[in-house]
């Protein structure tokens, strides 16, 4: 027998195999946003529902703004992947996945259209409305999992998502002409940095100097947050927006 919905929003309800208990007493209290990275809705649909592929998520939305649920908000989608947020490793546990159909960056990464960004937005602000999802928690699969993961991706609106009511924003400061700090620097710059990187929730340890895993932390809030130019290089432009995007949250972002 085929589950009712979860959300009102719903076309089709296509159940997939690929799901469990969340773990640990976990409630779902973070949003994660993907995109398919596959040439078709119809083949990403495929793909989340078949035993073989061990992955799923708990909605796609195809380009035409149909929304298609495979797993019921309750259960243990597995769309995550490795994967950290302000502490929390399990992220498939405490959170709710949206697949939002995209080929991405390896087939070219077209706009997304008008109607689905509608529905994308409905959906969204429904979950976080009856979840009660704050702002903060409302990611990207890139921030979980910088490095490994791309997407949404930079094209993706997120200022349109939060006016609509779901997730953060800030005005980004513009992008300037100096080349900010890389690979190779060290010092109170990077400390600060890094500090506030982990602050908002990225998963950095104590790694002294600018390295690889915090060039990636860069370059995920900027897919995120600062748009314009997205180069892992912590420019003043980059430290002015994650400033003053922390400052606007809650201490627990």
């Amino acid at each position: 027998m085929t589950p009712d919905p979860d959300s009102e929003h719903v076309t089709l309800f296509c159940p997939s195999p690929n799901f469990e208990p969340r773990k640990g007493g976990l409630k779902p209290d973070l949003l994660l946003l993907h995109y398919t990275g596959m040439e078709s809705a119809e083949g990403a649909l495929d793909w989340l529902t078949s035993p073989e592929s061990k992955v799923s998520c708990h909605y796609l939305v195809d380009e035409d703004g149909r929304v298609t649920q495979m797993v019921a908000e309750e259960m243990r989608a597995w769309h995550a992947g490795a994967s950290h947020w302000a502490g929390e490793d399990d992220i498939n546990s405490c959170s709710i996945g949206i697949e939002i159909h995209n080929p991405g960056h390896e087939f070219g990464y077209p706009d997304f259209p008008d109607v689905q960004m509608k529905a994308v937005e409905a959906l969204c602000v429904d979950i976080v409305t009856r979840h009660e999802i704050p702002p903060g928690r409302v990611l990207a699969h890139s921030d979980v999992a910088p490095g490994r993961k791309a997407d949404p991706g930079e094209k993706f609106d997120w200022k349109r998502l939060a006016d609509a009511g779901a997730g953060a924003w800030v005005e980004p400061e513009p992008v300037g002409d100096d080349t900010g700090l890389g690979p190779g620097d060290e010092g109170a710059r990077v400390a600060g940095l890094q500090d506030r990187l982990r602050r908002l929730g990225y998963g950095l340890g104590d790694m002294g100097g600018f390295d690889e895993a915090t060039g990636n932390c860069v370059r995920a809030f900027q897919m995120h947050w600062r748009q314009d130019r997205v180069d892992g290089r912590a420019d003043g432009s980059t430290f002015a927006t994650l400033t003053r995007l922390l400052d606007t949250l809650a201490p627990s972002a």
